[in-house]
């Protein structure tokens, strides 16, 4: 499928269920009628190509009370990492933010019942929209591409500025030592499908825990925010839906913002490496920065590389826990053994911006 067409099409993302991830539909069809609201009709399912880590699949139902699609997510086959593939964590936190002005997704429901299907799993609404692959955002004019990135600044800001106390996610995760917390974690997930010495990986893990910015704000944190995990209106430069809150947790707003603009920076899955910002319409990464500071009450940020660097050390772990799974045979894409390239290139980059002194 081409960059940035509009994922409507979205039957032209899928294939049908892999070996790896088959299971009884027959089965979970049953429970849907049972458990998802209005559901009706003869089931079918097929797998969409994109995600590395939670499989995600289209429900399509036909026939006698059908015609609705689904997605379904569920937890990949095999023995997991401890703390990783948590679809409950998904369905939860965007069941809560449902009463908040970030855009998510209808949840209908879940399902711990491993017997089902054999992994945890949940329903939610399938949406109309595009989903942009390319963050330099070809074939648009320049105002629309500065309104799409606009709004994902936007939205960034709007999720940071949740009070997440009062929507019952208080205990989603615990507030203060992020940085701390999140580099002890991804160490251990990265030692845990480790299968080669990436010298870049070893400094890092020396580094960055003497390296913590004294800032110690807290928030909800999406863990992975990009263009390519959310969905925008088919017509309009307006999100419509924030998707893959896999990593989410009670974390470090700037965590995110770094993450969000690795793109600044490196160019693993599409870059804004070398594009003429004035012509684009694309924000400079200072000018984006400081519209996030603005909706969030921020005067600056001090110690940027580091939440750079950090973000792309982590991109580098879930790099090697993808590769691994792939070695595995448990990976949700085919794609899944070249990572290891990835992790290697990703850690001298991320090495490379912590020592940066601008």
């Amino acid at each position: 499928m081409a960059d940035n067409e509009v994922s409507n099409q979205a039957a032209d993302e899928t294939t049908a269920i892999r070996e790896a991830h088959r299971f009884d539909v027959k089965r979970l069809e049953t429970w849907c009628r049972d458990a998802v609201a209005g559901f009706g009709g003869t089931l079918e399912v097929r797998q969409f190509e994109g995600g590395q880590s939670n499989p995600t699949f289209m429900l399509t139902t036909a026939g006698a009370g059908g015609g609705k699609r689904y997605v379904m997510r569920k937890k990949p086959p095999g023995q997991l990492l401890a703390s990783a593939h948590q679809v409950d964590r998904e369905y939860r936190v965007m069941k809560a933010l449902a009463e908040t002005d970030v855009p998510v997704p209808h949840m209908y429901a879940l399902c711990e019942d491993e017997s089902v299907i054999g992994t945890s799993f949940y329903i939610m609404e399938f949406l109309e929209g595009r989903i942009f692959r390319d963050p330099t955002l070809p074939g648009m004019s320049r105002e629309e591409r500065a309104a799409i990135y606009d709004n994902m600044n936007e939205n960034l800001a709007r999720l940071h500025n949740v009070d997440y106390a009062a929507i019952d996610l208080a205990d989603y995760g615990r507030p203060g030592n992020y940085f701390e917390r999140q580099i002890g974690r991804w160490i251990k997930q990265y030692r845990g499908s480790q299968t080669d010495n990436v010298e870049a990986m070893e400094q890092l893990i020396a580094y960055l825990p003497d390296h913590i910015p004294a800032d110690d704000s807290t928030s909800i944190a999406h863990g992975d925010y990009r263009l390519e995990n959310s969905m925008y209106h088919p017509t309009e430069p307006r999100m419509i839906a924030v998707l893959d809150w896999e990593l989410s947790t009670i974390g470090h707003p700037l965590a995110d913002l770094g993450y969000n603009c690795m793109l600044y920076h490196t160019g693993t899955a599409g870059t804004l490496v070398g594009v003429d910002f004035e012509t684009s319409g694309i924000p400079r990464e200072k000018d984006y920065v400081a519209d996030y500071c603005r909706r969030t009450g921020r005067d600056g940020i001090a110690d940027w590389n580091f939440y750079v660097g950090f973000s792309i050390f982590r991109l580098a772990a879930i790099a090697q826990g993808v590769y691994k799974r792939g070695l595995d045979g448990n990976a949700s894409s085919e794609r899944a053994k070249t990572m290891g390239d990835a992790c290697r290139m990703l850690a001298d980059h991320a090495w490379e911006i912590v020592q940066r002194t601008d």
